[in-house]
């Protein structure tokens, strides 16, 4: 456009647009996909096509001017594709990595290891387990961290009479406990046929704890007075069968001791201690008490209490009672015991009870005769609660 002397400059508005548009070449806007590539799942991942530049809308004229600074396209290009190109490799390579998410948790080394040992001291009938550390546990909270426990169960049973736990450990994924917990009242029957189920769990403040895995080992496995270690990798968490002999259920165990006295002309009945309790209460615990009884008891003298423990499935009372009898006179005669839970302004309830006599049968007729035969000597016993009991004691 030819401009006449003395003529105002002017600039069209299609000029104007146009100035400091296109200062170079036109590049082609990459997308995101491009650096990060998807690829199916399952299949190993294959290195990503390039950019072909061949279909660019790059404009070959050089004879292009502007009036800003002159850009490379080709080292903008590089730059981009060296600072994305890592990040594709990195991409490629976690693609390669197993996503523990993604498994089931039976791949066992994403849960952790637990190291214990286990005795179990035949002479006592007392099971000692002793939690010494975990190793690589599953972290279960936001800092990458768990509050670690671990809790005990005897199966079958009912779990909150019979659990055990340990101390909780902030922060950590190598807890160290070093912490025995054991279990009395074992006999060598339950050796047979339970089973122990160890639990390691997260503790949570303010929402519900998380389970991270569990190992389960039959009692059968140890032998008696041999402490026997193991190093076991956690599993998800499995089924308990509710399907087992509704015979085989307990109301606990109790341990009592017998003696003959001869000085004292009577018999000496101690109330030592109760194991893994039916709980009573909505808490999940009971407040029991004990009541012996020697019948037959025409006089209704021969009954007596021990005090109330609170809030507990494993009391522990040690108490003796003193009825005065003729040895001629035991053999005649049946100790009826019974377990109870307190309850204020209402009926106490039944937890379980034992007979011992000569009318009792196995353990319970065994513990009788060992006593008639032992004068003077104290012969302690654990029995298995019952919830059906002849005679009157179930009324309190």
């Amino acid at each position: 456009m030819t401009q006449r002397k003395g003529e105002k400059t002017t600039i069209s508005i299609q000029e104007h647009m146009a100035i400091d548009v296109c200062p170079g070449p036109i590049q082609p806007i990459k997308q995101i996909s491009d650096y990060f590539p998807r690829y199916p799942r399952g299949l190993p991942p294959t290195a990503p096509p390039a950019l072909s530049r061949a279909g660019s809308l790059r404009s070959t004229s050089t004879s292009q001017k502007s009036e800003g600074p002159v850009v490379d396209p080709k080292r903008d290009e590089d730059d981009l594709d060296q600072a994305f190109g890592a990040t594709a490799l990195v991409a490629s390579k976690k693609e390669e990595e197993p996503d523990v998410e993604g498994y089931d948790s039976d791949d066992s080394t994403t849960l952790g290891t637990l190291d214990f040992s286990l005795l179990y001291d035949q002479e006592n009938n007392a099971l000692h387990c002793t939690i010494n550390k975990a190793k690589g546990l599953k972290p279960m909270d936001h800092n990458g961290l768990s509050d670690p426990y671990v809790k005990l169960h005897l199966l079958p049973g009912a779990s909150k009479a019979n659990k055990l736990r340990t101390k909780t450990l902030r922060n950590t994924l190598n807890p160290v406990w070093s912490e025995t917990l054991t279990y009395y009242g074992i006999t060598d029957e339950d050796m047979v046929r339970k089973t122990l189920r160890i639990s390691v769990c997260d503790e949570d403040k303010f929402r519900h704890n998380e389970f991270i895995g569990e190992t389960r080992i039959p009692l059968k496995k140890l032998k008696p007075n041999q402490t026997k270690n193991f190093s076991n990798c956690l599993e998800k968490q499995l089924p308990i069968d509710k399907t087992d002999d509704k015979s085989l259920e307990e109301r606990g165990r109790i341990m009592i001791s017998l003696k003959y006295s001869s000085q004292k002309c009577g018999l000496v009945v101690g109330i030592i201690r109760c194991a893994h309790l039916a709980a009573m209460d909505a808490n999940g615990f009971s407040d029991p008490y004990v009541k012996t009884y020697l019948k037959p008891d025409e006089n209704k003298k021969s009954k007596h209490k021990t005090a109330v423990k609170k809030k507990t499935l494993n009391p522990e009372f040690n108490e003796e009672f003193f009825y005065e009898i003729k040895y001629a006179d035991l053999s005649k005669k049946t100790l009826e015991v019974t377990v109870w839970d307190y309850d204020i302004g209402k009926s106490n309830d039944f937890i379980g009870g034992v007979s011992l006599g000569i009318n009792a049968n196995g353990e319970r007729l065994k513990h009788w005769f060992d006593c008639l035969k032992n004068k003077d000597k104290k012969i302690e016993r654990w029995h298995t609660l019952t919830n059906e009991l002849p005679g009157s004691g179930y009324n309190d």
